[in-house]
């Protein structure tokens, strides 16, 4: 959490795609001043940000982000919520549509173990990838390379990208070596 929060403009106005149970955009308000609101479908999560005081709208993204208008937010984070949406570059325009920056997280499917769980014949079933095959919540999966390429066709510059392995930034091989993928990025 602290690694994206390094991201986060101090005094950003936030908007969190998927936010969960707000945690983050509570840590964010707090430690570094920032204002917004969480976006997520789940009834659980909506109740767990309002108990934690953040300010929620409940949506499915899947409907798009049209209640809002171009750069209404400093900051639209994503994290570990584009493997789960069936419009992923619909979704990915619209974050950087509705903010000035975006900054989106999701599991890196061409880290080592997953390519050698794959090569064995097997799915993949990992800290960051805990599902079988048939269980996930994710409809699709990625890679860190995979990400820049869709980046460039989007029309969006990476302002700085890394891996994340066991809590560590990773940025020498982050399409080999990390769990998860980390980009900030702007419309080109």
């Amino acid at each position: 959490m602290e690694l994206i929060a390094e991201l986060v403009p101090q005094g950003a106005r936030v908007l969190d795609l998927g936010c969960g149970s707000g945690a983050l955009l509570e840590h964010l308000q707090r430690q570094r001043g920032c204002s917004g609101y969480g976006i997520d479908v789940d009834d659980a999560n909506v109740l767990a940000c309002a108990q934690r005081g953040v300010d929620v709208i409940q949506l499915n993204l899947e409907e798009g982000l049209a209640m809002f208008g171009d750069r209404s937010f400093d900051v639209v984070l994503q994290l570990d919520t584009l493997q789960h949406l069936r419009n992923t570059e619909k979704m990915l325009r619209e974050t950087a549509r509705v903010g000035r920056i975006g900054i989106v997280s999701f599991p890196n499917f061409a880290h080592w173990p997953n390519r050698l769980r794959v090569a064995t014949g097997r799915m993949p079933v990992t800290k960051v990838l805990p599902y079988e095959w048939y269980d996930t919540p994710n409809i699709r999966v990625g890679t860190y390379a995979d990400f820049e390429v869709l980046a460039r066709k989007e029309g969006l510059r990476i302002l700085d990208s890394f891996g994340i392995q066991d809590g560590a930034v990773e940025r020498r091989w982050p399409n080999l070596l990390a769990s998860v993928a980390v980009f900030k990025f702007e419309r080109a």
